[in-house]
């Protein structure tokens, strides 16, 4: 069971850079390994987009640095060994050709951070959750200057992490769509979840052309840039359960057609109760060849226990997992009498256990 090496290679105290090994694809491309020690690496984490107040991280991050430093030790003390973070654009470009110094400065610290705690960071960057902070220049910009706008987030970003091994990815961007026909000029978003817009279109107008060569031709440029500022962190993008090529609604990004240019694939898969057959299928989809994360998971639509059921049987494709840890710690949800803390405090215990956290 992958879960019994999860055992043995999660551990709980502090490494340095020199420590730290980098993570690298397997040679049968069947999962991750550390390369200086060849020892079996599962992701394990969270996704810490955001606090228990809804602020973003770089809302916060500058201010109350204390509160991001206790958030990773807490993680880590449940077991995580991958944290993934959300970059917004409104906070790292100021314009198409101009980064934010002040913000890189701050993932440097970050990055310092993860390598102190000994936490791997999926780096998901070009993030647009909240509408009002999305710059006016960069929604008015054509399809062509957009994209080199995020050729440039992305170089900027990976030049700054290049040398770190606590980068465990970088995520080009969270479920990004392809077009199907023209939407309205601007209209770059797609519909807000808890007042957040997560979904967001890649082109207004898909014109003559195939959705999934608009989106090849996208994660191609993207990682190009990437590449010439970095040559080694892994690549991949986060995508909706929704991609795969069949009826009904499709992101476009068709995962046995969009693998060429990532080093492994990212799904965002949240079960359904009584649906597990159908979830496994889907998840079944996107393995192409190539390493499978669940990115984003949490009981939503299911108990905890469905969902361990899930991440138990899941275990024929996924190679790592990633749910949600919004600022709360495990003593401090006990105390609540709300529903959606005690729903997160399910989650956290089961991570926890499973986890182990052994050295």
């Amino acid at each position: 069971m992958r879960f019994v090496l999860l055992a043995l290679t999660v551990f709980t105290g502090t490494v340095s850079a020199d420590e730290m090994p980098w993570i690298v694809v397997t040679k049968e491309k069947n999962g991750f390994i550390r390369e200086s020690t060849k020892e079996s690496f599962v992701p394990w984490g969270f996704n810490y987009d955001h606090d228990e107040k809804g602020r973003l991280l770089e809302d916060y991050w500058d201010a109350e640095w204390d509160k991001v430093n206790r958030d990773f030790r807490t993680m880590k003390k449940l077991g995580a060994n991958v944290v993934r973070i959300h970059l917004q654009v409104s906070k790292f470009l100021e314009s198409p050709a101009k980064s934010n110094e002040k913000a890189l400065e701050r993932l440097t610290k970050l990055l310092k951070l993860s390598e102190d705690v000994g936490l791997y960071l999926d780096l998901t960057g070009l993030g647009c959750y909240h509408k009002a902070d999305v710059p006016d220049w960069y929604d008015k910009l054509s399809e062509s200057d957009r994209w080199e706008a995020q050729e440039f987030f992305w170089k900027a970003v990976a030049d700054r992490c290049a040398q770190s091994p606590a980068v465990f990815c970088y995520d080009l961007m969270n479920e990004p769509v392809s077009p199907a026909g023209k939407r309205k000029e601007g209209d770059w978003l797609g519909p807000a979840f808890g007042g957040k817009h997560f979904v967001q279109v890649i082109a207004l107008d898909q014109r003559e052309r195939l959705r999934v060569d608009i989106a090849r031709a996208w994660i191609k440029q993207l990682a190009a840039a990437i590449r010439e500022k970095d040559k080694r962190h892994l690549i991949t993008v986060g995508l909706v359960d929704w991609s795969l090529d069949r009826p009904g609604l499709t992101s476009g990004f068709v995962p046995t057609k969009v693998a060429d240019d990532l080093d492994f694939i990212c799904v965002h898969l949240y079960p359904k109760s009584g649906k597990l057959k159908e979830d496994l299928e889907t998840l079944a989809g996107f393995a192409v060849g190539k390493p499978v994360v669940i990115e984003e998971t949490f009981p939503l639509g299911c108990s905890p226990q469905e969902l361990g059921e899930f991440i138990d049987a899941s275990n024929k494709h996924a190679h790592g997992w990633i749910g949600f840890y919004w600022g709360k710690p495990p003593e401090e949800l006990r105390k609540s009498k709300k529903i959606v803390d005690a729903i997160t405090l399910g989650w956290l215990e089961f991570f926890e256990k499973r986890a182990c956290h052994k050295k």
